[in-house]
């Protein structure tokens, strides 16, 4: 499989990723629809996509510049390795 290079699919793709996170936050708001489960849910997605960011930006750009990121699983094995 190669890597994904248009930038129409590449948007879909965002797209795609932004309906599901909305979709499943309302659904879970739905079933049970409290507002500290709301808060607690808006933190984990949160900082889910600030470790994300963390993980992909951050050690990338600012601490270690000879590490390519291409995914979570390539970041576990960067910090095993140092």
């Amino acid at each position: 499989m190669t890597d994904l290079q248009n930038p129409k699919w590449m948007y879909l793709k965002g797209a795609l990723f932004l309906l599901i996170l909305i979709s499943s936050t309302l659904l879970i708001l739905l079933e049970h629809p409290d507002l500290k489960l709301a808060i607690l849910l808006g933190l984990a997605i949160w900082s889910a996509a600030r470790l994300y960011y963390f993980m992909f930006y951050v050690i990338e750009k600012y601490i270690d510049r000879e590490f390519k990121f291409s995914g979570i699983g390539s970041f576990i094995r960067y910090l095993f390795r140092r």
